[in-house]
């Protein structure tokens, strides 16, 4: 019977033997029958008039330095979608980590505001796209398919002064999982400022067959001028010097065209696949452009055999009608799909290294 992996309109009605689960303060576990048992929580004082069952936990609350244990589940299963928000922190001070079959190591790592594609978070803008969507105010969703074959194991830890209050749910089913899949990944990097004439990172040194599945850019200009001439590089496999696909501009990658310009303005743009959204300076101390871009390779996955890089330029224009080499703040988050074990992440930053100031 179809397991109901890779639901859409047109398999909808078709009936399955996989089981729904939903994490959240409202049970932790998951656990069938066990949701709105709590006695305590965020909310009890609140639901002083009307006892058990109304509303007790509706949140948790994570202390500064803390790591909490989102999740805990058993597979074979697969995560479906998640949904939270959270107050009053920074999201870039908040890291989520996500661990399959028992790795020590985490396959997913990067601050909860970039894996949502929002990296100014708590200055708002809408996402909506097939992969991620976020929702005013501050609603994050995330729709990337997630299966596992033994275990898995959320985290966040809070590097923040102050204490957060994170609300949330993770919904899945337990059901068999295919013996072909892949798992997913998320690695997060910055590049603050790009040495004159180098190329930021994406990624690199993953090892394993998989598919490149998406990028998140947010990129803070330090000039004047244009900013994204520099092409994206995808090195793959046996690729040395050179790579097998090499794209033909930074607004070209984000599918957009010509400055993402209209009448002389930058101009926001957010669709299934791909989007963009400028952060102008305010007249005073926030002097330099900023911009949000992703691109999800959904329906055009960049597939690898055995290893896979990627580099992004950055380049503006000179006098002659010469390029630039920028020297700009640039983050990213990959996402892709890979075998195990996950390839050794880089060192994180610091909580000084990764904030926007």
């Amino acid at each position: 019977m179809f397991n109901r992996l890779g639901s859409n309109l047109s398999n909808l009605y078709q009936l399955s033997d996989a089981e729904s689960r939903s994490i959240s303060p409202e049970n932790f576990s998951g656990e069938q029958g066990n949701g709105g048992r709590a006695e305590h929580g965020t909310g009890e004082r609140c639901a002083r008039d009307l006892g058990r069952g109304w509303k007790i936990s509706p949140s948790i609350m994570i202390a500064p330095g803390e790591v909490r244990t989102l999740a805990e589940i058993d597979g074979p299963a697969m995560i479906q979608h998640i949904w939270l928000t959270f107050a009053p922190v920074p999201g870039r001070m908040l890291t989520l980590r996500i661990y399959w079959d028992g790795q020590t190591a985490p396959s997913v790592e990067c601050p909860l505001s970039d894996f949502f594609a929002s990296a100014y978070n708590p200055e708002h803008r809408t996402v909506s796209s097939l992969a991620v969507c976020v929702n005013p105010k501050n609603g994050m969703n995330c729709y990337w398919q997630m299966p596992f074959r033994k275990h898995c194991r959320i985290t966040l830890e809070n590097l923040d002064d102050e204490a957060v209050c994170l609300w949330y749910q993770i919904d899945y089913v337990l059901t068999e999982i295919p013996s072909d899949i892949g798992y997913f990944h998320a690695q997060y990097r910055r590049t603050n400022p790009l040495p004159y004439m180098g190329c930021h990172t994406i990624l690199d040194g993953v090892t394993g067959q998989g598919q490149y599945v998406g990028t998140y850019i947010a990129w803070g200009s330090n000039n004047n001028g244009w900013w994204g001439e520099g092409e994206v590089k995808f090195y793959l496999d046996d690729d040395g010097e050179f790579p097998t696909i090499c794209g033909t501009g930074t607004e070209d990658y984000f599918c957009g065209a010509h400055n993402f310009d209209n009448n002389d303005r930058y101009e926001a743009y957010s669709n299934p696949y791909c989007g963009f959204a400028p952060f102008p300076p305010d007249g005073l101390y926030r002097s330099q452009q900023r911009f949000s871009m992703y691109r999800w390779h959904i329906t055009d996955p960049i597939r690898f055999r055995k290893r896979l890089g990627i580099t992004i330029q950055a380049l503006g224009w000179r006098s002659g009608t010469r390029y630039l080499p920028l020297q700009d703040d640039i983050s990213s988050v990959a996402f892709w799909y890979q075998t195990l074990p996950s390839p050794a992440f880089p060192a994180y930053p610091s909580k000084d290294a990764l904030e926007i100031i």
